[in-house]
């Protein structure tokens, strides 16, 4: 007989940005039980990553839940496909605080790295 598997999460987070999103969470008006990770067109590459809260009920049934470091991310059932394997993290220097993503799936990115191209996009 074959031996399971454990599924490999859809993103990770470093710690970093699981702190991040866990005080994004700890304030969010109305409260947040997530956020949620998606793509759009956008920008001179094509798609970028977007990021809003996810409330109570509002989680769609194809989704993808991880959970890590104490919270929760949704990945948007219609851009698994574009991030599968990126890792999330948070960054802070003397000119910026941002979520960066490491994006195994990316073929190119802008100048600004606003936007990047997969091979299925």
């Amino acid at each position: 007989m074959g031996r399971l598997r454990a599924a490999k999460a859809a993103m990770t987070l470093t710690e970093t940005a699981a702190k991040r999103v866990g005080e994004l969470l700890s304030t969010a008006k109305p409260p947040a039980e997530g956020i949620k990770v998606g793509v759009r067109r956008r920008g001179c590459n094509g798609l970028a990553y977007t990021m809003d809260y996810v409330r109570a009920g509002e989680r769609k049934k194809f989704d993808e839940m991880v959970e890590s470091h104490g919270v929760k991310v949704f990945v948007d059932s219609k851009a698994l496909m574009h991030v599968i394997g990126t890792e999330m993290d948070f960054v802070t220097d003397r000119i910026r605080s941002e979520f960066v993503f490491t994006n195994p799936n990316s073929k190119g990115e802008c100048g600004c790295g606003e936007s990047f191209t997969t091979a299925t996009h």
